[in-house]
């Protein structure tokens, strides 16, 4: 037990001043979308929001409810007879520093574009219905979010009488599947689609995703010590799981914002989780040049890595406590599966819950699975959280309608719709990271149809964002790849 016990506050003592908390990371998403904005340098003079009159059911031409959707405009690029570059929003609020940072706005430079961004449905400002009750979230879904795209670029073309100019879309993360699922469903109207770290395959049960994350923490400086450790450290936690005095000292170790109920299966499961979830997290967003939610960008896998391999900490257990401290930036850790459950509930556009997470849990829910389980020996973090948490969830944040049977139903009509990883749609480009958990539910092997980009060393979306000196060569190549596929597209 004392070895298992063994304090971590001297290296705390070092690393807390380093870094900000990351926020909330719940089913691979971190609390404001799997997108979060570039790192600007300065102080930039951003676009004003604008609004676009959306239909709420674009299926249902008897319901004649209308919403105001956010968008933005810059044209400070644009020459007449220029294209035009769509970036699609996603699962968090839409941030206008993409309107003057990233990757597409060096393309839009050169090739004389102008750019629109618009935010996605439930998300940010764009509010379609009082609140985000069950009944009203039926609204929401990516079907819904590609005929609000349609009716916008038509209306909005028209208008800025950018009709007959070519458009290219633009998104990454769940919105790179929506730029890919745009060019598809509406061929007409873009001529080609940017889908970076597009998650194109629904799957109720994603364990694939711890896979890759073990994968890439063997690419640390300290190779397969750091997953080693870790699976020390979660046989450390199951021993002292195994009785009350256990469940207190884990309380403890972990600074947990409330007691550990050892006997709760849903409340040792998100603890778990939890914890796993700094790992999950870090290996998602690894070296991406963003100061993401506001914060320092220092943390990396090498950070958490060397902290793994420390003997000098202590046993692998105080190492992992000292992971979780130094991502929770001093404060407690709210690993209660019940208080998370209260927070989803909530309705309100005021709530907490509305920054994304009620949103983006119910797609998950209705569409697309892609729950992040331990259903693999294949990863350290031992089989603590499986797919039936997530299905729970589900049902105890909406209903006992929203069950395995739903959820499965609702990933085969995805799948079916769209096509999965067998989509049938010409130009489209497909940028994905080896270290980026999501490529395992992405396109990584080019066809006649479309081109593939599997980028080595790089994490979710790295090539959206502005290019920085310490970029490895592979990222420089492909961000140059995109710009002369576009540039072909514009050609033809």
């Amino acid at each position: 037990m004392a070895r298992i016990l063994q304090s971590s506050a001297v290296i705390l003592a070092v690393l807390l001043p380093l870094v900000t908390g990351l926020g909330l990371f719940k089913h691979g998403r971190p609390k404001h979308g799997m997108l979060g904005a570039p790192l600007a340098k300065e102080k930039y003079n951003l676009p004003p929001d604008m609004w676009f009159k959306q239909k709420l059911d674009h299926f249902n031409d008897a319901d004649l409810r209308t919403w105001n959707q956010r968008f933005f405009l810059n044209g400070t690029f644009y020459t007449p007879g220029g294209p035009v570059f769509l970036m699609i929003g996603g699962e968090g609020e839409a941030n206008p520093v993409w309107m003057v940072e990233g990757a597409w706005m060096e393309y839009a430079k050169e090739m004389k574009a102008f750019c629109i961004m618009v935010e996605h449905r439930f998300y940010g400002k764009s509010h379609p219905t009082e609140n985000m009750s069950v009944d009203n979230l039926q609204y929401l879904s990516s079907e819904q979010a590609l005929a609000d795209l349609a009716h916008f670029r038509t209306v909005i073309g028209q208008q800025l009488k950018f009709d007959t100019n070519k458009w290219i879309s633009f998104g990454g993360s769940y919105p790179g599947s929506l730029s890919a699922w745009f060019r598809l469903k509406y061929p007409h109207l873009v001529v080609g689609a940017i889908a970076t770290s597009a998650p194109v395959q629904a799957q109720l049960d994603f364990p694939e995703y711890l896979t890759v994350v073990r994968d890439s923490l063997a690419t640390s400086r300290v190779g397969s010590k750091c997953n080693d450790a870790i699976q020390a450290a979660t046989h450390d936690i199951e021993s002292l799981m195994m009785h009350m005095t256990g469940w207190e000292a884990l309380a403890k170790i972990f600074n947990l914002c409330s007691p550990l109920n050892g006997t709760s299966m849903n409340d040792v499961a998100n603890f778990y989780e939890t914890l796993a979830g700094n790992f999950m997290e870090t290996v998602q967003y690894n070296k991406d040049n963003k100061a993401f939610e506001g914060g320092s960008n220092n943390i990396t896998i090498d950070t958490l890595c060397d902290i793994m391999a420390n003997d000098s900490i202590g046993t692998e257990l105080s190492r992992y406590a000292a992971v979780s401290a130094l991502l929770s930036d001093g404060e407690c850790v709210d690993a209660s599966y019940d208080k998370m459950i209260a927070d989803l509930r909530e309705t309100s556009w005021k709530s907490e819950a509305s920054a994304g997470g009620r949103q983006w849990t119910y797609q998950t829910c209705t569409e697309f699975g892609f729950y992040q389980t331990t259903d693999t020996d294949h990863q350290p973090f031992g089989r603590h959280f499986p797919l039936s948490l997530s299905i729970q969830m589900c049902e105890d944040i909406y209903g006992k309608q929203f069950n395995k049977t739903t959820n499965q139903a609702g990933v085969n009509f995805t799948n079916t719709n769209y096509g999965g990883r067998d989509i049938v749609a010409f130009n489209i480009v497909f940028p994905n990271g080896s270290i980026d958990p999501w490529h395992a539910l992405g396109i990584t092997k080019s066809t006649d149809m479309y081109t593939a980009i599997f980028i080595k060393g790089t994490a979710h979306c790295a090539n959206m964002y502005p290019a920085s000196p310490d970029d490895p060569a592979e990222l420089t190549q492909a961000r140059t790849q995109i710009r002369d596929t576009i540039q072909k597209w514009l050609s033809q």
